[in-house]
């Protein structure tokens, strides 16, 4: 008779005691009607109406960002902020049964959102600046999107991709907020006192959008209707603007490679150069390995229409270890030892010029490059172009100048002697 390994029936004893309570309490939310509070940001609703508006007879959507802050009274519910949408960027797969995300720009974003929200709870703990039941991570809450016609619910499809989110170990998702947005009703004139899972906004032609709010837990699995609440702008926290590498990500990249193609060594980072969200765009750059210092370039969110700042950190300072496979510790390091570089004279910035503009403005200015010379074309008269003419056709025939001025003589007496 084959003996009984504890240590393993032990550990399915444990997870099947999980999966049932798991259960239990799904069906205790159910039965209690339990879901959290959601406040939407005035921001949100207007990105939503947005989107929708660019794309009436397709599907679209966005992810949505905020927190979520819980109640510790007994009977307390949590409640879930929305404070922002992330748009998708132009490789979105938009139909009029299909909406695809596109990419990892979505990501970048939340990521840019994040990491300057964590930033400014940090620096503003404890003051004014940050209410208190506002210290609290950002996180994804689920997306919107847009279906056809009339269908206000989630469908097959979007609960199966819910539940395989909530699965999902590294999205690390308790829930989610799944709204669905349908367009073209006629608009509502008042209000109601009914408590509904929808709020409608007018729209142009006098219709309105409409978005139904579902919610989903991974212990519940089902979807389960959620009643939000619109609320100013001025009583949530606001949102981080966006970096300007997020905005022009073509521009970015072109900045970059000029930089590399004038033979520069360049490595881009975020850090807060000014102590204030959100972070800057900053770049360092080297000429050779060779070379004595690096030049850091700092750039405000709103890059090109601010001018850059420039920097200098000796390269001698340094053991020439520095690992600039790490931008950010690299950076760290030089801007400890960084000084501030003046604008060369006459040197004045325009968004029409680039990163590399700048650096070279600076190299010569610093004695490390020789300025681009500048060739004037010469400007000629006319009696002066058919003097130049002429030579030009003796040059042509192999004749010299002087052998064509000697031809001209000669000519000369020839004729006066005939005439004597």
């Amino acid at each position: 008779m084959r003996s009984i390994n504890e240590p393993e029936f032990l550990k399915l004893m444990q997870m099947e005691f999980k999966h049932i309570r798991k259960r239990l309490r799904g069906m205790a939310m159910i039965s209690r009607g339990i879901v959290p509070n959601v406040v939407l940001s005035r921001r949100a609703v207007e990105r939503m109406v947005s989107a929708a508006s660019q794309y009436m007879a397709d599907e679209t959507g966005e992810a949505m960002v905020g927190f979520i802050i819980e109640d510790d009274t007994p009977e307390g519910l949590p409640t879930i902020y929305v404070l922002d949408t992330i748009s998708p960027d132009e490789t979105a797969v938009r139909r009029s049964h299909t909406f695809q995300q596109g990419d990892n720009l979505a990501y970048e974003i939340y990521w840019w959102l994040r990491e300057n929200w964590d930033f400014h709870r940090e620096r503003h703990r404890g003051t004014a600046t940050l209410h208190d039941g506002f210290d609290v991570p950002l996180i994804h809450l689920g997306d919107w999107h847009k279906q056809p016609g009339s269908m206000i619910q989630p469908s097959h499809g979007d609960h199966m991709t819910a539940l395989s989110w909530l699965d999902d170990e590294e999205r690390n998702m308790e829930f989610m907020l799944v709204p669905i947005v349908t367009v073209g009703y006629a608009s509502v004139v008042g209000d109601t006192e009914l408590e509904v899972n929808y709020i409608t906004v007018p729209m142009e032609n006098n219709m309105d959008m409409r978005v139904d709010w579902w919610y989903i837990h991974r212990d519940v699995r089902v979807f389960q209707p959620v009643h939000p609440k619109v609320i100013p702008e001025d009583q949530l926290p606001p949102m981080m603007k966006y970096g300007w590498h997020l905005v022009e990500p073509h521009r970015f990249t072109s900045e970059i490679t000029a930089m590399e193609d004038d033979g520069l060594l360049v490595r881009t980072t975020l850090y807060e150069c000014d102590g204030e969200v959100p972070q800057e765009i900053c770049f360092f750059t080297l000429r050779s390995m060779e070379a004595d210092k690096f030049i850091l370039l700092v750039t405000q969110h709103n890059y090109p229409q601010s001018s850059p700042q420039a920097f200098q950190a000796s390269f001698d300072r340094f053991d020439r270890n520095l690992d600039l496979n790490s931008p950010y510790a690299t950076f760290d390091r030089l801007w400890e030892a960084a000084e501030p570089l003046e604008d060369p004279p006459g040197w004045l910035w325009t968004a029409d010029k680039y990163l590399v503009d700048y650096v070279i403005a600076l190299e010569v200015e610093m004695g490390l490059r020789q300025p681009v010379k500048t060739y004037i074309p010469l400007v000629i008269g006319e009696d002066d172009a058919a003097l130049d003419d002429g030579r030009n056709a003796a040059s042509a025939e192999g004749v010299s100048e002087s052998e064509a001025d000697d031809e001209g003589m000669a000519t000369d007496e020839q004729a006066e002697e005939e005439a004597r």
